[in-house]
């Protein structure tokens, strides 16, 4: 074992010198704040989608001064389309923790580091590692899985044992005197060799010894011990507008896309089928019908998020009447695309003008 271990760390950082030839635009970064915000953009994200939104943030926040003090509004409508927006507001939040407790300096020492507001383990070594060369090992889902198969590990990667068992053998086989430059070879080489699917194992340096090459069980590993159940959501979007302005609301904490803005929503139980749409425009509470000029019904649209998948479409009326509804605010097209709204409601934006 203690062989493999030290196979394994050598095998690698030669792959890295002579073979990795992944290029991203904060690799080989020692800023811990544009690390920082490279990590936080990546959590849940693929890295083609956010190598762009890393580029906005910097160009617009080059510093974490600059975030801190940007007006929120602006934070999220930059954002807008990346999803899981807590880690948007945690940024925010995290930013203005930095400037003003640490007079703008981030935390050298991972204790501080891994204290910040939406910062666990895993970015927190990172960013000592990348920044400062301090020895953490960095475990995320490329980790589990190269070393799940390289040692043959069926202990579940999403099991406390799992975690604990993955952990230690990360800190095991870190390279100490360079854990920075290790850490971002196994995370490559798990994107680019070891691949979720089709893997490259016939060209892959640690065949020899990688038990679920040798025992033909690849596929098979890493295992999960949890399944993520989904349910199901339908939103029916009222696009109201009077008089050159649509009606919009913020939505609060308590569920998904908190601090987004929306237009007004009905929220169903089941799907309404199309010819019955129409009949709920007046929604009885909300509008009079006698105040609807003109209305038109989308298509479809649907959203997946980790937990829910939200269905729905949108209905456009134009009021002839100003909507006396709590919560809802007029405001101009102008103002409206300076907003921040969810993947939802800007792919009916993408393809419609209201």
């Amino acid at each position: 074992m203690i062989d493999d271990k030290k196979y394994f760390t050598n095998s690698l950082l030669n792959w890295n010198r002579k073979y990795n030839k992944r290029q991203m635009p904060w690799k080989g970064e020692k800023d811990p704040y544009k690390i920082w915000l490279s990590e936080i953009i990546l959590q849940q994200t693929r890295v083609e989608q956010g190598w762009n939104y890393y580029h906005q943030f910097v160009e617009n926040f080059p510093t974490v001064i600059h975030l801190a003090k940007a007006p929120e509004t602006k934070v999220f409508k930059l954002w807008e389309g990346l999803g899981y927006y807590s880690r948007c507001k945690n940024l925010i939040a995290t930013a203005k923790i930095i400037a003003s407790k640490h007079k703008g300096k981030f935390p050298e020492a991972y204790e501080d580091i891994i204290s910040l507001k939406g910062v666990g383990s895993y970015t927190a070594a990172a960013i000592a590692s990348f920044a400062f060369d301090l020895p953490f090992a960095v475990v995320d889902g490329n980790v589990f899985r190269v070393l799940s198969r390289f040692f043959g590990i069926a202990t579940a990667i999403d099991s406390t044992a799992g975690k604990k068992m993955f952990t230690q053998l990360a800190a095991e086989l870190l390279d100490k005197k360079h854990p920075g430059i290790y850490n971002q070879a196994l995370m490559d080489f798990g994107a680019v060799v070891c691949k979720p699917k089709l893997p490259l194992c016939n060209t892959c340096p640690l065949k020899s010894r990688c038990m679920a090459y040798l025992n033909d069980r690849v596929n098979e590993l890493p295992v999960k011990e949890k399944s993520i159940s989904k349910k199901e959501r339908w939103f029916y979007y009222l696009i109201a507008v009077f008089n050159g302005k649509v009606y919009v609301r913020k939505r609060e904490a308590g569920d998904i896309w908190e601090n987004l803005y929306e237009f007004v929503l009905i929220e169903n139980k089941n799907a309404i089928r199309e010819k019955k749409l129409k009949q709920l425009i007046p929604f009885d509470t909300i509008i009079d019908i006698n105040n609807v000029e003109s209305s038109a019904v989308s298509r479809k649209y649907r959203q997946l998020l980790t937990h829910q998948t939200i269905h729905g479409q949108f209905i456009r009326v134009n009021l002839t009447q100003p909507l006396k509804l709590k919560g809802y605010e007029a405001i101009s097209f102008q103002k409206f695309k300076t907003l921040p709204f969810p993947k939802f409601i800007t792919a009916y934006l993408a393809e419609n003008q209201i």
